[in-house]
């Protein structure tokens, strides 16, 4: 018997490609419900056809839940009898969050306050909330609101008993693929006889696939305490050998890989783990466990009795960590299935 037995589990912002994830992962299972809350009827219409194509003896399992994180009534009325959630819903664009801070504020600061205020009045046993590397040092408006969004995570986590509600986080790269990526859109510039753009050659990126993100929610869904953030150990590589990766793949032309520059708020790499984070944080294999701070106010007793212990870890960041080669990188990426999907339409064309 499986956790999820019998179980109701929301997803915020499910319509995504995470969502579509845990749905692939989790439908046939014997999980009890899977509830898609999310603002777009459109998508929803398109997941429930595709699911009832696909999946059609266990597709009833899902349940559709027109809502926005932004209201907070609209969260309260879908989440009447829920077990647990996983928090995706997020504007995750780092130029669209530069030129609209505002918005990414609304939905992936108040949002999730928002989503976490329905869940422990409601009494949800677990809620396990999608952060970002970008959440780390940031320098855009979409990092800085994943911060914040981590920020009342744990805060959070302090107003309630974990028995009644345990509240974790999980913080990961780029899922390779995932609605919005590069990938997909160097394989159409492919396609049409394109050169494929990149930002920076030099510019390094962790990366993982979707079955990754979910075994990483699943691992702080399992193992987390309230307030933690939980990180995978994650590869990256540079931006110029995902893209000769790709051309590899698809017959691209590697010697004409354009380079139009940085676009708005992007850093030349990412952090998974910050150097000060790094003095508490937890090795637990294949993940790293940030505990959350559980001092009160009152800071004049640690005057006094402070800890002077510090774990050697220092920053982990896309710089210091595995460096994939070109080879790594197409056997992971073949590993996905939307690029056999595309190299067989490939073959057929």
């Amino acid at each position: 018997m499986s956790l999820f037995n019998g179980k109701t589990l929301m997803i915020t912002g499910g319509t995504g490609s995470f969502g579509n994830a845990v749905l692939n992962r989790f439908l046939a299972t014997d999980i009890g419900e899977i509830r898609i809350f999310s603002r777009d009827e459109k998508k929803q219409d398109d997941m429930r056809h595709e699911y009832q194509a696909k999946m059609p003896e266990v597709a009833e399992k899902i349940k559709f839940y027109i809502g926005d994180v932004r209201d907070l009534q609209s969260v309260k009325n879908a989440i009447h009898g829920v077990d647990y959630i996983f928090h995706a819903a997020a504007l995750k664009q780092v130029p669209s969050c530069e030129f609209f801070p505002v918005e990414a504020v609304k939905t992936n600061v108040l949002g999730t306050e928002n989503v976490l205020t329905a869940a422990i009045e409601e009494g949800v046993s677990s809620v396990i909330c999608l952060s970002t590397d970008q959440a780390a040092y940031p320098v855009n408006a979409m990092g800085t609101s994943k911060a914040m969004m981590e920020k009342v995570v744990v805060a959070k986590s302090r107003t309630v008993s974990p028995d009644k509600t345990k509240i974790c986080c999980t913080r990961y790269g780029n899922v390779m693929c995932s609605r919005g990526s590069v990938i997909p859109l160097w394989i159409d510039q492919i396609r049409n006889g394109q050169p494929i753009t990149v930002t920076d050659p030099s510019m390094t990126r962790f990366i993982m696939s979707l079955d990754e993100a979910v075994d990483l929610v699943l691992f702080a869904f399992e193992h987390g305490v309230s307030g933690d953030i939980l990180v995978q150990k994650a590869p990256a590589c540079t931006i110029q050998t995902q893209a000769e990766a790709v051309c590899e793949l698809f017959g691209g032309d590697k010697s004409k890989i354009k380079v139009i520059g940085i676009r708005h708020g992007e850093k030349m790499y990412e952090t998974l783990l910050t150097n000060e984070e790094c003095a508490n944080a937890v090795d637990l294999g294949n993940f790293y466990r940030v505990p959350s701070d559980k001092r009160g106010l009152n800071y004049d007793k640690y005057f006094n009795e402070g800890d002077t212990k510090r774990n050697p870890l220092t920053e982990f960041n896309s710089h210091n960590t595995e460096l994939l080669s070109v080879e790594q990188v197409k056997q992971k990426l073949l590993s996905l299935e939307y690029i056999r999907q595309e190299l067989e339409a490939v073959k057929k064309s």
